[in-house]
């Protein structure tokens, strides 16, 4: 049985949990292997809306949930998000964690915001929750990791050790007080307790599934242009989102990998700086906000909302061997006469089909539109491809040949049921 890997395919917030969901019933287990609280999956489950920002979407069927190597845990994100999800009735007792994983502390998230004051124009737009500091002391090695919770004297050093040279930035660069480590130290013991029982070797879980004959879904966060070292650095998130992280954060070799699912927005929407050669300034940006109610889950910021670019999605699929593509809030372009779909882009009066090489030219290129014929048909309650519009299978037949992708699925409302399955993910 397989491995799936799910990435974002264009700059976050395509709905991968609803495609993880729509799995979610015939996997064993789901992963999150990158990130942290920084990312967000909002789900429709009967009706209740739930936003997960740590755990991974599989919380929410019977497979088991893992927080693998690669993710940041805040740990009283983490625990505030378990107590609203047993609230609500929802069984989280099988959540497992890696004892490798690292821990954002308080400094982290200080040190987060006070840099991004700090950078003024040239801010990269961070969530502000000290995702990045708590990866660049993971690559300093300054990092404190789950597993360091365990052992109070091993703990104390390293908090002494990481706030050594922030507290001489906080106090003689940025005019702010020193934080004190015994205090930083002390509220992460508090937690020690209670996750206990949750750590384990993920790395063996995961392979023993896998040798099993179990399926494990490996959910990323984030999306593929975001990736620290494949986005449009320096406006991408702190670690590795796309498809090869699934391996390095969760220590599943490449090989288990069977299938890479990409989740492409019908449209294109983007949290944060950075480049978005599609961005519509105008009220047709403002109908698509408004209409996909395009709101951050973990932030609640606007989110910057463009025409579909096949050239990023084509990016995405390319590097990643994208298998599939699910299609997502294609309802939302319902009553569009016209819909344009960037096809090339204009650079310095050269045309290009294929994501520009340079930061630079990405920057000045100007979308090339095709423009598609829209439909005004409800297409919410249709759940086969022979039951959309005519106009609508043309756009979704364009899109699956710009990409150089099957579309195997397609997102028809928000709830779990609204999908249109062209082919099996499993």
């Amino acid at each position: 049985m397989p491995g799936i890997v799910v990435i974002g395919a264009q700059w976050g917030d395509e709905g991968k949990g609803k495609a993880t969901d729509q799995l979610g019933d015939r996997v064993d287990y789901t992963v999150r292997y990158s990130g942290g609280n920084n990312a967000g999956h909002t789900l429709v489950v009967n009706g209740e809306k739930y936003a997960l920002h740590l755990l991974p979407s599989g919380i929410l069927n019977d497979s088991v949930p893992v927080i693998a190597n690669g993710v940041v845990i805040d740990l009283e994100v983490l625990f505030e998000e378990i107590d609203g999800l047993n609230a609500r009735g929802v069984d989280t007792s099988k959540l497992i964690v890696s004892a490798n994983a690292h821990i954002i502390a308080p400094y982290h998230k200080v040190m987060d915001k006070v840099t991004e004051r700090f950078l003024g124009n040239r801010r990269i737009g961070t969530t502000g929750r000290g995702i990045g500091p708590a990866y660049s002391d993971k690559i300093n090695r300054l990092g404190i990791r789950v597993q360091d919770l365990f052992d109070e004297k091993i703990l104390r050093q390293k908090v002494e050790a990481a706030l050594e040279q922030k507290n001489h930035l906080l106090v003689k660069v940025y005019n702010r007080r020193a934080i004190d480590a015994g205090q930083v130290a002390d509220e992460l013991l508090a937690h020690a307790e209670r996750l206990r029982p949750m750590v384990a070797d993920v790395t063996r879980v995961l392979n023993t599934a896998l040798d099993a004959g179990q399926v494990v879904l490996f959910e990323g966060a984030q999306a593929h242009h975001l990736d620290v070292d494949h986005g449009t650095y320096p406006y991408v998130t702190s670690s590795n989102p796309i498809a090869g992280g699934a391996c390095t954060g969760s220590g599943v070799g490449p090989t288990r990998i069977d299938r890479v699912i990409g989740i492409a927005k019908a449209y294109t929407t983007r949290v944060g700086e950075g480049p978005f050669p599609t961005e519509l300034l105008n009220a047709d940006g403002d109908k698509l906000r408004a209409d996909g109610a395009e709101f951050g889950t973990t932030t609640g910021r606007n989110r910057r909302c463009g025409w579909f670019d096949a050239l990023v999605v084509e990016a995405s699929a390319t590097a990643n061997a994208c298998t599939d593509i699910f299609l997502t809030k294609l309802d939302i372009l319902t009553g569009w006469e016209k819909i344009p779909v960037c096809v090339a882009y204009d650079v310095n009066g050269v045309r290009t089909d294929t994501l520009p090489l340079t930061q630079t030219d990405f920057h000045h290129a100007v979308p090339v539109y095709e423009y598609l014929d829209g439909w005004t048909e409800d297409i919410s309650g249709c759940r086969s491809f022979d039951e959309l519009p005519a106009n609508t299978q043309a756009y979704v037949r364009r899109l699956e040949e710009l990409v150089g992708c099957r579309i195997s699925g397609i997102g028809v409302g928000p709830s779990r049921e609204q999908v249109v399955m062209l082919h099996d993910l499993l």
